[in-house]
């Protein structure tokens, strides 16, 4: 399989599947000089672990992360690091049933179709398992943006199923609820929705927000390199994503162009409709991204389904699985984030000197 190379100058190889022995990472391109220790990533990497509430999967991974290269003395020494996590509570055992079936909705067919094998426990490589090192890379990343720039990235669940959270009322509450829901009094609403739901056996989507704050303007390049496409692709690259949106999105599509255009006085702009990025470039204004994603396919609700033979049957899934991924989304969704943002500034100051930001 190819394309598991994420970026131009700061780049994430990941390796491993869901069920197999480990999972891993490795980073290359990434400054000499940062200061980070396997504890900090550890504590990103906590943040999308399932099992932490009874909204997600309840399988419960260690998450303990081995860096084997690329730091020395505590500090990243500009060699590639190479990351480990060792798979320790995977239960392959659930997927003897479907190993010969296609889960609708799922990877497996269209991995079967491509490869003509396919690791069926778990989904293999096509779960979200493999986000993981994503995290552990992100983690890396945030910390370098923000002492080099003092950019914050800042993730939220915008939207669970029919409920929106329309209003960011507390940060601080974000991380204090098994939703990263920024709005306290929503937070019983969902554990509601979420028990029914969870009772009922299916699953639902959900829609995650993303701002970086302190970006500064140039990152981006035209036609090809565009800052926005990046990160669009990025956010498309996670598992059951389905739609993203830059800035207004489609909502730009109702709107006036006087109400559009992000309007500029010598104080700043008086809108951000453009989500910080115009003609692919960042503007300097908070780049905002949304993310949609998909109800969960793996049910135990039985449905209609193909056997590798061809044959219809009937699939029911069982094991642990997420009733909404998305709940799980806004760690991966701020490393992606972080991931684009850092390979761009290294881009821009490779191609506009070092002094490309004074």
């Amino acid at each position: 399989m190819s394309h598991n190379r994420f970026g131009h100058l700061f780049t994430v190889t990941t390796f491993g599947e869901s069920h197999g022995p480990a999972i891993g990472c490795v980073i290359d391109g990434c400054p000499p000089g940062i200061e980070i220790t396997a504890e900090e990533i550890k504590a990103e990497l906590e943040r999308r672990a399932t099992g932490k509430s009874r909204h997600t999967s309840q399988r419960r991974e260690k998450d303990d992360v081995q860096i084997v290269s690329g730091m020395f003395e505590g500090q990243t020494t500009g060699t590639a690091i190479a990351m480990v996590i060792e798979n320790t509570d995977a239960r392959s055992r659930d997927y003897n049933e479907i190993k010969s079936q296609f889960r609708p909705g799922h990877a497996d067919y269209t991995y079967f179709k491509k490869y003509g094998v396919r690791d069926y426990r778990g989904g293999g490589r096509s779960s979200a398992r493999e986000t993981t090192m994503r995290v552990a890379a992100g983690a890396i990343a945030r910390k370098w943006l923000n002492q080099e720039f003092g950019i914050s990235i800042q993730g939220w669940l915008a939207q669970l199923g029919p409920h929106r959270v329309d209003a960011v009322r507390e940060w601080s509450t974000v991380d204090e609820n098994p939703f990263f829901c920024p709005d306290p009094s929503m937070v019983p609403v969902l554990e509601n929705y979420m028990d029914a739901l969870r009772k009922s056996g299916d699953s639902v989507g959900a829609r995650v927000n993303v701002v970086a704050r302190n970006v500064p303007a140039g990152l981006g390049a035209p036609v090809y390199g565009k800052l926005d496409a990046d990160l669009a692709a990025a956010m498309m690259s996670i598992n059951a994503a389905k739609g993203v949106e830059v800035g207004a999105g489609f909502d730009s599509v109702a709107q006036m162009g006087t109400e559009h255009r992000d309007e500029m006085t010598s104080d700043g702009f008086l809108s951000n409709h453009a989500g910080g990025v115009l003609g692919g470039i960042s503007s300097g204004q908070d780049i905002v991204v949304s993310t949609a994603f998909k109800p969960t396919s793996s049910l135990r609700l039985p449905c209609r389904g193909l056997d590798v033979d061809g044959n219809e049957v009937e699939i029911v899934t069982k094991g642990r699985h997420d009733p909404c991924v998305g709940i799980r989304a806004t760690p991966i969704v701020e490393a992606m984030m972080a991931l684009v943002l850092m390979d761009h500034v290294l881009r821009h100051r490779a191609q506009m000197g070092c002094e490309a930001f004074v």
